[in-house]
Parts: C-alpha cells; structure tokens; sequence
C-alpha cells in the first residue's frame, strides 16, 4: 500500500496574496513527516490542498504515485485528524469510530470488529459503549485516531491535534502517536508550531516560512546544522552576532564579530559563505560555558543581567560588556549547583568560551528569522546588518 505524497511544483494563491510559493516536495510512504512553522507559514495550507479541501493554483499533487487532480476529498486515500477533533458529542465511542465505515455502507458486523480492533491499538478496550463526552480529553484524541484509521487511509493528515492538551498531557500524546504509526505502518503528515512535538515525533522536518520551506531533514540536522537563519533561531533557541566572514577553509569559518573581535564557528548546512560576506554566528545557550581567564578558545566577557532556575538546569540572562548585545546562557545540573553557594548572581562578571563546532555559521542573506525577543518573524535586509522589517509571513490566510 503506497503511502507516499509528492508536491510537484505546488503554488497556492488567494487574489493578489501568494500563501504557497513554488513547492516540490516527496514524502515517503510510511514516513512520519511534519510541517514546523510560526503561524501564518502555509502549513495548513498545504495540507488542505493533500487533502483535497484546497485545489493549488499551479503544479500538482500525487499519492502513491497517482495525480490528484479532479479527486474529491472523499475519494482520496487521506484522512484527517482537525484540531478541535470534530467528534459527534451525541454519539457513543462505537458510534463515532464506525460512521466513516457506515456511509460505506460496511455491515454492521464488520464495522463492530474493526472498531474493535483500532480501540485496542489505541489502549481504551471497553470504550466502546461510552459517550464522547464521557471521555477525558486524551481519550478523545485517541477515539479521533481510531475513527481516522477506521476507512484504512494510506495517509493520515493531522493538524495540530495536540495542541489544546496541557503539558503531560501532550508530552504523553506525541509518544502514543509515533507508537500508533509505528504499528500501522501508515504516513502520517504532521502540522505544528511545536517544535518540541516536530522533533520528538517525526522522521523528517519541513520548517516553513512565508510560504516557502526554509530546510527539509531529520530532527537532529535541523538543530545541529541549519541551513538559513531562520531554522537556526525558530528550531530551538540561538544565540544571534552579527558578524562577517575573514576567511573560511571547509567547514571551519572565522568571522569580525566587531566590537567582539574574530571569532571561530561552523558553516552551516550549503551556507555559500565567502570572504567579505555578511553573515550571523548562531550559539544556542547550552553550548556557552564559563571559562576561567586565559583558558584556550574563543571568550566572550559578560555581565549577568538575570538568573532564572528551571529545575535540572539554570538559565543566565547575560549582557556582552563590548558591544552591550544580551546572551542567553543555560547551565547544566552541575553548573547550577554552584548557584547555591553564591555564584552566578546578577550583576557578576564572568567570561564565557564554546566549542567552535557548536557554533553555526549562516549568511546574512534576508532570509527570514525568528526575533529571540520579541517572538516575530522578521527579515534582514541582505548585507545590511541590524536592519529588519515585518515578514510577510504571518497573513492568517496561509495558516
């Protein structure tokens, strides 16, 4: 049963407002893939138009190889999981799970086993009879599954399921439903702002902004090797310098930071990085350490601005005492005892060295990034350091 979806050349347009630039995609079959992006990306965009809900302006859509073009919703072999479940309240779990396979006209027998059977693969045996609104809110997700997975699609859409569930709860539902895929074997297509649900669940990642995909990969490329600024501060948290390229052998790149001097990093992933360029160092706080004077390495000197403790780990709020620029430092378990014995305080000055490898070096090209502050997707003007204005990312009509 292939399983697989192809984007060929896809492009989405409402009016004068483009939601899908030109987009090529393949998934495998039986692949967990997700769509991470800030809202107003194109995520559920393009899911709409894999599930037949959206025609594309341009290009074409294949599942299992077949052109969709003129397949209504329900003739594709898709399913769709929506965010708010859209589960029938008056209706028992039974009920709910089999109404895919009664408009099929499935007899009653057969829809009885195979209710039977998804509730099982989902842990709720002997649910059957309960209303939905009996259920508690993890228990609806896994009946909105099992009704999904009841007409036997080759692909599951899901769009945000999770996202109304608090933090346990959610936490629990991400390891349950890569177990549900795993067992099944079917593709799942996953939409999420969530990156911490992106790289728990999925096999690869699509991070999308304004419309277009920033970088396609595996969990771990996407956090160890970015490819644009944008994926390098949205897929967890960067530090951001501004800087420019002296000169690069490789993978290794040394870089004017300005008022911080040269620095040493990593070219990030196909970063086309030349001498002269303008370009970004990206270090996530947990590869920043406290270094004693003169230790070997690049050194950052730092006053602390704030200290937040977060349990298994202590995160710095810093300010560079060159160029006054903010650093965000997260200490492990070891590190954050010394808090208690009067280290790390506001106000303290302290010197901070990394790994040269840990630190990824990206061009400054406009490409789009996520503001560590304020939360906004902005663009930098090409080679013009600093200068930044709204992306046009975030229209709801490309959600």
């Amino acid at each position: 049963m292939d399983g697989s979806v192809k984007l060929d050349e896809v492009v989405m347009r409402f009016g004068d407002f483009t939601a899908i630039e030109p987009t090529t995609l393949a998934i495998e079959s039986g692949e967990f893939f997700s769509f991470l992006g800030p809202s107003g990306c194109g995520k559920t965009t393009l899911l709409n138009i894999v599930s037949g809900f959206l025609t594309p302006s341009e290009g074409q859509v294949l599942i299992g190889g077949e052109p969709m073009a003129g397949v209504p919703v329900n003739r594709r072999p898709t399913a769709m999981i929506f965010q708010n479940l859209a589960l029938f309240p008056l209706m028992t779990v039974f009920e709910n799970i089999e109404f895919g396979l009664e408009v099929r006209g499935v007899d009653k027998r057969t829809r009885r086993e195979a209710s039977e059977r998804l509730l099982s693969l989902v842990a709720l045996e002997g649910s059957g009879p309960k209303l939905v609104t009996e259920l508690s809110g993890g228990q609806k997700q896994r009946i909105a599954i099992a009704r999904a997975l009841a007409v036997e699609p080759r692909v599951l859409l899901l769009d945000e399921p999770l996202s109304a569930l608090d933090l346990k709860l959610r936490q629990h539902m991400r390891a349950e439903l890569k177990a549900i895929q795993r067992k099944t074997g079917i593709t799942f297509i996953y939409i999420t702002h969530d990156q911490g649900e992106a790289l728990t669940m999925s096999d690869r990642v699509a991070v999308m902004s304004a419309g277009r995909i920033q970088q396609v990969a595996d969990p771990m490329t996407l956090y160890r090797s970015p490819s644009t600024g944008f994926v390098a501060s949205f897929v967890g948290e960067n530090n951001r310098l501004e800087a420019k390229v002296i000169d690069r052998q490789g993978e290794r790149v040394r870089v004017d930071a300005g008022l911080l001097g040269e620095l040493p990093g990593r070219a990030g992933a196909q970063a086309p990085l030349g001498n002269g360029q303008a370009a970004a160092l990206y270090i996530r706080p947990e590869h920043l350490r406290p270094v004693t004077q003169g230790a070997s390495g690049p050194q950052l000197e730092v006053d602390i601005v704030s200290v937040q403790f977060e349990g298994a780990s202590l995160m710095l709020q810093t300010r560079l005492v060159a160029s006054a620029e903010l650093l965000r430092v997260q200490l492990g378990s070891e590190l954050a005892k010394r808090a208690s014995t009067g280290s790390f305080q506001p106000g303290e000055r302290i010197i901070l060295g990394y790994d040269p490898d840990d630190a990824v070096v990206l061009p400054d090209d406009g490409s789009p990034r996520l503001d560590e502050e304020t939360g906004e997707v902005v663009e930098t003007t090409a080679g013009t350091a600093g200068a930044v204005q709204p992306s046009g990312g975030a229209d709801v009509r490309s959600a």
